[in-house]
């Protein structure tokens, strides 16, 4: 999905244990002067959220202001974008992997990493188990979908989205219709619905229509990838900040706020983004690049929860 990535980045790939896995990078003007000078520059790792079409566009327009000060890591995840699609039964433990996998090859850690939603509740259990691998984290709506024991994110009966060829449809339907795409990212991902481009809406779509794309879609939708990151939080450690989306669905703020509170030694500030979904990177990025400008490489004196 180079098409959709900002001048100056190309796609590179590394091979994981679940197949290869492609990622966007600052590559040549405006950003580097020369080659060697990427190298040098400390990692940013940016992890998208997961749904139908998901992908490193994501963060795209978010990246970019940090190219000249970082090296920018964005990759599509396993089962998402032009990253491998392998026909499994996605489980938690493979995005672990993966994500693990990518950082011991790609980075001089600790790595200071943004993601968001699911993928970020994954990347506090990572960092709960491998933290010498993180400096800090910067996560948008950190969620396990089943916080608290109070399942989120599961629109349809498991019987329906398990029916043969009926989940097939489910998907054609769903993730690989352009007017479909277009109405799930307006009513659900995004506080404003005239913030939703047609960019946006072909990125997602091109995401979802690759071969098997599916596989990881279902496995999201069914909740297999769920947990209550409410028994996990507690054990972070690493310094993180928490951004969260005042209009997200799915996951409220009220729950981020609960979560944040379970853990104010690592979890230095919370905060209220007004007027957005899940989505606030997206929706209003240039606000989402001013508080990481802010908040890179600082230290929170107190907490925040309010």
């Amino acid at each position: 999905m180079l098409q959709f990535q900002p001048p100056g980045f190309a796609q590179k790939v590394v091979q994981t244990s679940l197949g290869k896995m492609v990622y966007y990078t600052q590559s040549n003007i405006p950003w580097l002067t020369s080659k060697s000078d990427m190298y040098n520059l400390p990692p940013l790792l940016f992890l998208h959220n997961f749904g139908g079409g998901a992908s490193a566009y994501e963060w795209s327009k978010v990246y970019p202001a940090f190219a000249t000060t970082h090296r920018i890591l964005a990759p599509d995840l396993i089962g998402w974008g032009d990253s491998a699609h392998p026909m499994r039964d996605y489980q938690i433990n493979d995005y672990l992997t993966v994500i693990s996998e990518f950082i011991h090859q790609t980075c001089i850690y600790p790595v200071t990493v943004v993601a968001s939603s699911l993928t970020a509740a994954f990347t506090i259990r990572l960092a709960i188990n491998q933290p010498h691998l993180f400096k800090q984290l910067f996560l948008v709506s950190p969620s396990g979908f089943n916080d608290f024991g109070e399942g989120a994110g599961r629109r349809l009966p498991l019987q329906v989205i398990n029916t043969p060829l009926l989940d097939q449809i489910i998907y054609t339907l769903g993730a690989e219709n352009e007017l479909a795409v277009s109405s799930f990212l307006q009513r659900f991902l995004f506080a404003k619905p005239e913030r939703v481009t047609r960019e946006m809406v072909q990125a997602y779509l091109n995401s979802a229509q690759q071969p098997n794309a599916k596989f990881s879609a279902l496995a999201f939708l069914r909740g297999n990838l769920y947990f209550d990151l409410s028994l996990y939080i507690q054990q972070l450690t690493i310094p993180t900040i928490i951004y969260w989306g005042e209009k997200a669905q799915f996951t409220d703020i009220k729950l981020g706020k609960r979560l944040a509170k379970l853990n104010s030694n690592a979890i230095q500030y919370f905060t209220n983004i007004p007027d957005t979904g899940i989505l606030p990177h997206l929706e209003l990025p240039s606000v989402i690049i001013g508080f990481l400008i802010q908040d890179l490489d600082c230290t929170k004196p107190t907490t925040n929860f309010n």
